[in-house]
Order: structure tokens, then C-alpha cells, then sequence
């Protein structure tokens, strides 16, 4: 079973995420939040496609949307109602998608 962490685990997640990175997630309405911008829509077109295929195999899909060449991800793990490692370990895949 999933544990949904309380506010200070969470916190202290982003810290560890964000030291690994250069542009931070936050979490906003309860959700590990970030926008990503490309230079235009294949390349955002691109990540999402990486990201929709690492996030299949993970069993965890992030909310998104997409506009020209900005995707804004909120991530949460609906079964705990809240955050879990599940959302900070896909934020790692996803970052990782894009450097590779």
C-alpha cells in the first residue's frame, strides 16, 4: 500500500528533487507542480510523448495540458489522496526525459 505523506515529508522530498535540478517543482493545491517550456509545440509535443511512455510503465499518469510550447504537470497520487513517492519518483523520470 502506498503511504500518502504528511506535509513535512513532502516538503522535505521537493528539497531533495529540486537540489538535483535547475528549474524547481512546487507544490501548489497539494500537487508536485511545474511548467516546462520548449522552444515550440513538436518539441513540447516530444517531451509529453517521452513522458506519456514513462509514465505507462510506471502505472502513475500525470495531469497535464498542453499549450503551443508549454505543458503544465500536476502530479498527485489519487488512491491516498494526496502526495506519495509515486509522484516525486515519476518528477525524477520526468527529468530525466529530458536530458535523454
Amino acid at each position: 500500500m502506498i503511504k500518502k505523506y504528511e506535509p513535512i515529508e513532502a516538503n522535505g522530498k521537493l528539497i531533495e528533487l529540486n537540489s538535483k535540478i535547475e528549474n524547481a517543482w512546487v507544490i501548489k493545491d497539494g500537487k508536485l507542480h511545474k511548467t516546462f517550456v520548449f522552444s515550440d509545440f513538436i518539441n513540447a509535443f516530444g517531451f509529453m510523448a517521452k513522458v506519456a511512455i514513462q509514465a505507462e510503465k510506471s502505472n502513475h499518469h500525470p495531469e497535464w495540458t498542453n499549450v503551443y510550447n508549454k505543458v503544465h504537470i500536476d502530479l498527485t497520487t489519487h488512491e491516498v489522496g494526496g502526495l506519495s513517492i509515486r509522484d516525486y519518483d515519476l518528477a525524477v523520470a520526468i527529468e530525466h526525459s529530458l536530458t535523454h
